[in-house]
């Protein structure tokens, strides 16, 4: 019988399977996996080909927020305030 655990790590693979990008903030919040870094560590020793790309937290929160409620802090540095540009 598969646990309760087990099904959102599934449900977590099965969106990368798909081909969508997940943040670890997004497995989280979304997924209750705390634990990215495992998952694909597991699917790739099984071969599959995952790739990395980094991308700001205000949007990995933009994506969140698509599906859930997050609120980040205020004095939080955004592209909106003191950070740099970038293209």
């Amino acid at each position: 019988m598969t646990s309760f655990k087990h099904g959102l790590v599934i449900a977590a693979r099965e969106h990368l399977l798909e081909g969508k990008p997940i943040t670890r903030l997004e497995a989280i919040v979304l997924y209750g996996v705390p634990d990215l870094t495992k998952l694909i560590s597991d699917m790739r020793r099984q071969g599959w080909t995952i790739h990395s790309q980094k991308i700001p937290y205000v949007a990995a929160a933009r994506r969140v927020n698509q599906h859930a409620v997050l609120r980040p802090p205020e004095n939080l540095p955004s592209r909106k305030s003191n950070s740099p540009s970038t293209g």
